[in-house]
């Protein structure tokens, strides 16, 4: 996927449609020529509606259509005919997109399904018609309620990359590099921070035919819960993937430790997020005797692992035939 074309975050301004004015009508027929109120109710104004699409990945459709309008209720008419409501107007997002209030940060839903349909800014109600307010004792109300005006409002969509794998670590882990040896993804890859400023996905291919979708989500740093660095504007890319995979390089200080502060900070932003199956690849390990990968292996983290090089293709095999199995639980 062109890393140019992955939007996850978009601003929108959505102006729902206004609701119809009740009528207030007599009946006035030939024979008739005092009749009662028959005026009959405005429709409501259209919603803006989100609806779930699997077949799409990024919001980059509506990067460029920040202004959304559906239409405006119709008025009631005599003979207690009610007005026609606005159009609703739909946008189709990705599976996992959320939908926050601008000024409040709140989350307002999630679109989880296919064909999942929510309203974002509901329509205005339209207004009664003059039959709602007839009486025993008024029998003539010359009357009728106006219908409610749309709403405005600036929406956030984030969206959140379903994967199978995402790839957990430090700027500079190898996490690019190794996206781009296992599929045919082209993430950006540079030797200093960030270089991955938005998630990469690729398709990794597995034995008879399999695959599986593996996720390069940018680089965490402490303090990232809290916003620090790329902070959460990746942080939420991980709530969806099945199986996380932590990338530390063998040249790291104390492998250990880093880990432990990968850890915290998806601890920190999401408790649920330590439920998933935890793998440990540690990276550039070209480097590494069997003699050194032995002291290391003492000190890794209680968790499945394996050393791997991307560059000099070792332990690829491996590493795929370890994230399968965990995947598939086999």
């Amino acid at each position: 996927m062109a890393s140019d074309n992955f939007v996850d975050y978009v601003k929108i301004h959505c102006t729902s449609g206004n609701g119809g004015g009740g009528s207030a009508h007599f009946r006035r027929e030939k024979y008739i020529p005092q009749g009662g109120p028959d005026g009959g109710d405005g429709g409501r104004g259209g919603h803006i509606i989100l609806r779930g699409n699997k077949q799409m990945w990024t919001l980059l459709h509506l990067k460029y259509h920040k202004h959304v309008k559906a239409g405006h209720g119709a008025h009631g008419s005599g003979n207690c005919a009610k007005g026609a409501q606005g159009e609703d107007k739909y946008i189709d997002v990705p599976l996992g997109t959320i939908a926050r209030d601008v000024e409040t940060g709140e989350a307002l839903f999630e679109i989880t399904e296919e064909g999942e349909e929510k309203i974002l800014v509901p329509g205005g109600r339209g207004g009664l018609g003059n039959d709602h307010f007839k009486s025993s004792t008024y029998q003539t109300p010359r009357f009728a309620q106006p219908g409610e005006s749309g709403t405005e409002a600036w929406m956030v969509l984030e969206m959140k990359v379903l994967a199978d794998v995402g790839l957990v670590g430090f700027p500079n882990a190898g996490k690019s590099t190794l996206l781009s040896v296992l599929s045919a993804a082209k993430p950006e890859i540079g030797d200093y921070p960030f270089t991955t400023l938005r998630p990469n996905l690729g398709i990794v291919k597995y034995r008879d035919h399999r695959s599986f979708v593996m996720a390069d989500i940018p680089g965490i740093i402490e303090g990232a819960h809290e916003g620090k660095g790329l902070g959460l504007r990746f942080l939420r890319h991980i709530e969806r993937n099945s199986c996380l995979l932590f990338m530390i390089p063998a040249d790291a200080d104390d492998i250990h430790k880093e880990y432990n502060v990968l850890l915290n900070e998806l601890k920190l932003f999401n408790p649920e997020l330590m439920h998933k199956e935890r793998l440990l690849a540690i990276t550039k390990s070209d480097m590494l005797d069997d003699e050194l990968k032995a002291e290391i292996a003492k000190d890794l983290p209680k968790i499945p692992y394996l050393f791997i090089s991307s560059v000099a293709q070792q332990g690829l095999t491996e590493l795929k035939d370890l994230i399968w199995s965990r995947l598939t639980h086999v």
